[in-house]
């Protein structure tokens, strides 16, 4: 885990209901938070930016552990103000299955609604964990886009579920 990180943003704090949204995936497929209500555990991961260094690392890193959040009833996805073209040849390009949700227009609606825009316009580096009631048990805001959240440090909270 980063040194410098926060377990709420300017908008949302562990308890609170997630805000409900949809996107559309980088094969532009709908995906809908609700939907996945009484059924998984979301794993909200807001990334900066398609192909730069440290989210072609943390993207992987999760895929690397797909059986674990399964075990947990855990479903992983990213988001990011990219387009949906930049996110299907992203995952192409890293060999990831994870849906990447394209918050590309209007630019940062859910970037907005969750309080994680950075002041340069793209989404800061943050990992939201949700129950199947739709309540955020857990947040990491990255301070710096070059941090990367521990696995480790969300396994830990999904086991307090």
């Amino acid at each position: 885990m980063a040194s410098n990180s926060r377990s709420e943003t300017s908008t949302l704090q562990v308890g609170d209901i997630a805000p409900d949204f949809s996107l559309k995936t980088g094969k532009r497929e709908d995906w809908r938070l609700v939907d996945r209500r009484d059924k998984t555990n979301v794993v909200l991961a807001f990334v900066p930016f398609a192909f730069s260094r440290v989210c072609s690392a943390q993207i992987p890193a999760y895929e690397a552990e797909l059986e674990r959040f399964k075990d947990y009833d855990t479903e992983v996805v990213s988001i990011s103000t990219d387009s949906t073209h930049a996110l299907n040849a992203w995952a192409k390009s890293m060999g990831t299955t994870i849906p990447n949700l394209s918050d590309f227009y209007p630019q940062g609606h859910v970037v907005d609604m969750y309080g994680v825009r950075n002041p340069g316009g793209f989404a800061n580096r943050a990992v939201f964990l949700i129950d199947k009631k739709g309540i955020i048990r857990y947040i990491e805001l990255m301070d710096s886009t070059t941090d990367m959240p521990d696995n480790e440090v969300l396994f830990e909270a999904l086991r307090k579920l």
